[in-house]
């Protein structure tokens, strides 16, 4: 499969060597494809369709969709799971298009609709995993219209394939989830899934096999105290309270095993636990040691979404510093050996989620999402935007950069366990330990376990453009804040 995304010519470039991401899509505000234009005009006065009260927080790109979650925290949101098809011809500001359709968005229908779904990830076994909270209206106005139900769809044939609610001992009175981590085997069949509950303070574990679900409870889940103010965008608030919240897994270690990198919204620490632990659910309880802390990353690194590509480099939303932030877990996490991988005071402000896709682009999704609740967005800015870039681009010129050897700690046992799992794999390599480096910390295994589990590299041929942007606060008018980049999507190949 191969995309080639070309600007429009005539457009001028911007030199800027710290700008590497590239500006698809932007909105003043949302709207929506109906399937005629009096449907959508019994929409708007019916209170259907509320363009002004809809705000997206997450993506996820597979083939030719790029999906847009859009919760219901307000009324008139026709649709909370959506997509942009990329083949389609080049929109600046395209509709949403709902999926698997309007019907299957039904707000209230539990058994076959989706209420509100935050962030969405895709396997490679052309499945979408979706969680439905069940939830609608925003904190403290919020009703539970439907259990917490995982919905996971064939992308394939667009038809749902499974829905699992979760179990009562699974939700606490205070539960919220909002992200999902995938833990992928050697089969479709071996996929776990994580969820993390952010004011409940506890991890789900989800098993695909067994059609099972279990909860963790640890003290790392919780918030530091010690950092619960943000100020972004010119807006000084308070979200003590937000726990675990961003969570992705490591490739595959040399036990067959990944790990399981996550942080408190309201922290500056990193923290660890090897999937090992996670899919047995007999480690509910006895597990505390095995949950490790990483590191820091150093003043003002709230962040909300992380992602993690198969060399080991992650990156993580920067909601304080309207960046991208860059760690290659080869090293030590400290702020020596993590990076600002980009920046844009304007068009950054609250980068909400970042996902890496099977050939390596970086999308990036900011939605200005402290305005939008502590104040009131001016639609005739620009308030929504999708950047992409390629990883190695992004990267390029940072501590980030894979090392060769590649290498990502693993917090397995020192010696790999026989796990019956690996039997497809010929020989288990042993761990080598690299010499520190001037600066890079301490020793870290290695492990050269090749498997079917890693994506392999697809070059890219992106152009980078975008406009200097001057800071944005929310005290100022300012209309058309930047101007968008057209591009243009042809040649899309399956």
């Amino acid at each position: 499969m191969v995309i080639r995304i070309l600007l429009i010519s005539g457009l001028v470039a911007v030199a800027s060597a710290a700008v590497k991401l590239q500006e698809m899509y932007s909105w003043n505000v949302l709207d929506w494809n109906y399937p005629d234009q009096y449907s959508k005009q019994q929409a708007l006065q019916t209170g259907g369709l509320i363009p002004q009260n809809a705000l997206p927080v997450g993506i996820e790109r597979w083939r030719n969709k790029l999906f847009v979650s859009v919760p219901r925290w307000q009324p008139g949101i026709p649709a909370t799971l959506n997509y942009i098809p990329l083949d389609a011809p080049y929109e600046p500001s395209p509709k949403l298009t709902p999926y698997p359709s309007f019907k299957g968005n039904e707000l209230g229908n539990c058994e076959s609709g989706l209420t509100t779904v935050y962030r969405v990830k895709a396997d490679k076994c052309d499945r979408l995993w979706v969680l439905d909270v069940g939830t609608y209206g925003y904190d403290p106005n919020v009703t539970n219209v439907c259990p917490y139900s995982l919905n996971v769809y064939d992308l394939n044939t667009d038809q749902r394939i499974r829905r699992y609610v979760f179990r009562p001992e699974d939700i606490v009175s205070t539960t919220f989830i909002a992200n999902i981590a995938l833990d992928e085997g050697l089969t479709c069949d071996d996929t776990f899934a994580y969820f993390s509950d952010e004011l409940g303070y506890g991890l789900i574990a989800y098993s695909w096999e067994q059609n099972k679900s279990w909860r963790f409870s640890h003290s790392y889940f919780m918030p530091d105290p010690l950092v619960g103010d943000f100020n972004i965008a010119g807006l000084n608030f308070q979200w003590g309270a937000e726990g675990i919240f961003g969570i992705t897994t490591s490739p595959m270690g040399p036990d067959g095993f990944r790990t399981l990198y996550f942080s408190p919204l309201s922290s500056y620490t990193e923290f660890a636990v090897s999937t090992r632990i996670l899919r047995d659910e007999s480690k509910v309880t006895g597990s505390y040691r095995d949950f490790k802390v990483v590191g820091s990353r150093g003043r003002d690194t709230h962040t909300t979404a992380k992602v993690m590509d198969s060399t080991g480099v992650q990156l993580y939303s920067l909601i304080d510093q309207n960046a991208i932030g860059c760690w290659n877990s080869a090293f030590t996490l400290n702020p020596q050996n993590t990076a600002v991988a980009d920046k844009d005071d304007v068009g950054l402000v609250f980068p909400s989620d970042v996902k890496i896709d099977e050939e390596r682009n970086v999308w990036v999704i900011s939605d200005r999402m402290p305005v939008f609740l502590e104040s009131e967005l001016n639609y005739s800015d620009i308030n929504f935007r999708i950047y992409v870039a390629p990883l190695d681009k992004l990267i390029q010129g940072t501590v980030c950069e894979p090392q060769a050897p590649k290498t990502f700690p693993n917090f397995a046992p020192q010696t790999p366990l026989y796990n019956p799992r690996l039997e497809t794999i010929s020989q288990i390599p042993p761990q080598i330990f690299l010499p520190s480096t001037s600066n890079r910390g301490s020793k870290t295994p290695f492990s050269t376990l090749h498997s079917q589990n890693v994506i392999p590299k697809v070059s890219n041929s992106l152009i980078f453009s975008k406009q200097p942007s001057q800071p944005y606060f929310i005290s100022s008018s300012q209309s058309g804040i930047a101007n968008k980049n057209p591009w243009w999507l042809k040649d899309y190949q399956l």
